[in-house]
């Protein structure tokens, strides 16, 4: 009995330990870690960083210079103080720290680090954006959420090695399953790793950044996360500044949204399309890109989102919006505007992409806005604009194009659009046995007669 209670207690004692572990698996330290670039102002004359160590790290700085590719560029490095701020998430309590590089020069690469005296992080590489109109691209993810090291991982890294000479990234939303969750988030940082510290991110939030600060609280709030992890531009309207903001990148306006505070409360709702409306109607840029999680329409079954579509779609079709680029929905869609139940190509009208770059999956509905889907794909999605072209690309994590086409501007700054899906590609629209499982007969054979009706009407039978 006693050598059967020892085991007990010695087992019980290796879980215990192994679940603290678990829980706590991405401590800080001394040396810098979740370093991320992103911005706070102007692409072409600024930088943003941010990283985090345990709360004895004092005295942090960043260094920067312009890169050279001699190894002395070091001793022509500035020495900036950081912004430091404390975080407590769910007892584990580290320190977070931003520098804002400011009165850059544009299209020049630099090198930098942040750290201090007691343990630096290694040298990174960045670029300015031009003061003109240019050519770039830039990578775009629907949901990571789950499984965030195992599989997202390969996702973040093979669109890199796609697309090396990409300029940033978008997260659309969703970027963990539980905002508050810091082991999540060291997940998220792991699958990028020094990703994040060469490419800049504009990430907005979604409803799993979200969550009740207590079991008794009636709303949700935005993970603190949130601010200490990005420093973003505060150019959003009252109360939304770090989650609602716009970017303007050589000659191309990026418009990020938060649909999750919409759904909160009728606050959130006005002050964001009034500022929505302004922000557009004072848009000097030739291209106009906007991003939010909740799609305005909704390409798994059984799903849609109303009152977004009918506070934000008059404006993009008002304004002309190119580019409307979403996550929420964990199924693949794209398809052109949509007007009184008919799918037509109107020229004020942008184009609508649901995307999920991560493993979680739901069933499509092959909405008649739809004119090309997947269900259980994990994709990425490069876009380059040039002047008078912006095309766009959708592989999946093991390299294949997609799906694909190209808006070119008119004089009068409509759009012509050129379906480029490759040719021979075939839908990955076939339920996989776990999906079945969960099934009834008479789900299956619906989803079978819709899925069918997709490809008559596209032509991919």
């Amino acid at each position: 009995m006693n050598s059967r209670k020892g085991i007990f207690i010695m087992l019980m004692g290796m879980f215990f330990i192994s679940h603290f572990v678990f829980a706590q698996r991405y401590l800080p330290s001394a040396v810098p870690d979740r370093v991320i670039l992103t911005w706070k102002d102007d692409p072409a004359h600024s930088q943003a960083v941010t990283w985090r160590t345990s709360i004895y790290a004092s005295g942090s700085a960043a260094q920067i210079a312009v890169a050279s590719a001699t190894p002395d560029f070091p001793k022509s490095a500035i020495t900036i103080p950081a912004t430091d701020d404390f975080l407590n998430a769910e007892g584990l309590v580290a320190l977070y720290h931003s520098v804002n590089f400011s009165g850059l020069q544009p299209s020049t690469k630099y090198a930098y680090r942040v750290g201090n005296d007691s343990a630096w992080s290694e040298w990174f590489h960045f670029t300015t954006a031009s003061e003109k109109p240019g050519p770039f691209s830039f990578i775009y993810f629907g949901d990571a959420q789950n499984d965030l090291k195992s599989l997202w991982s390969r996702a973040i890294r093979e669109a890199y090695t796609k697309a090396p000479g990409a300029d940033f990234m978008i997260h659309a939303g969703d970027l963990v399953n539980r905002g508050r969750s810091d082991a999540e988030w060291g997940e998220w940082f792991y699958a990028g790793g020094w990703i994040y510290g060469m490419l800049p991110s504009l990430p907005v939030p979604g409803n799993h950044e979200y969550g009740k600060r207590s079991p008794e609280a009636t709303t949700r709030e935005l993970t603190p996360h949130w601010d200490k992890l990005f420093t973003l531009p505060e150019n959003g309207p009252e109360g939304l500044e770090r989650s609602v903001y716009y970017t303007d990148f050589q000659g191309t306006r990026f418009i990020s949204l938060d649909t999750q505070a919409f759904f909160e409360n009728e606050k959130a709702q006005k002050s964001q399309i009034d500022w929505l409306e302004t922000v557009l109607k004072n848009n000097p840029m030739r291209w106009t890109v906007v991003v939010h999680h909740h799609p305005i329409y909704s390409p798994a079954f059984g799903r849609d989102n109303p009152e977004l579509r009918a506070a934000f779609k008059p404006l993009y079709d008002k304004y002309g919006v190119d580019l409307v680029l979403q996550g929420h929905d964990h199924t693949y869609g794209r398809g052109g505007n949509e007007t009184h139940g008919a799918r037509v190509k109107a020229k004020s009208g942008p184009v609508y992409v649901v995307s999920v770059s991560g493993p979680k999956m739901y069933i499509s509905g092959f909405e008649d806005w739809m004119d090309n889907a997947a269900v259980n794909l994990q994709l990425y999605q490069v876009v380059h604009i040039s002047n008078d072209s912006l095309k766009y690309e959708a592989f999946t994590v093991t390299g294949e194009l997609y799906d694909a086409f190209t808006l070119v501007k008119e004089k009068n700054r409509s759009n012509t659009f050129y379906d480029l899906t490759p040719a021979g590609m075939p839908i990955f629209g076939d339920l996989p046995p776990r999906y079945i499982q969960n099934m009834d007969t008479v789900e299956v054979k619906e989803y079978q007669t819709r899925f069918q009706q997709f490809k008559k009407r596209t032509g991919r039978e």
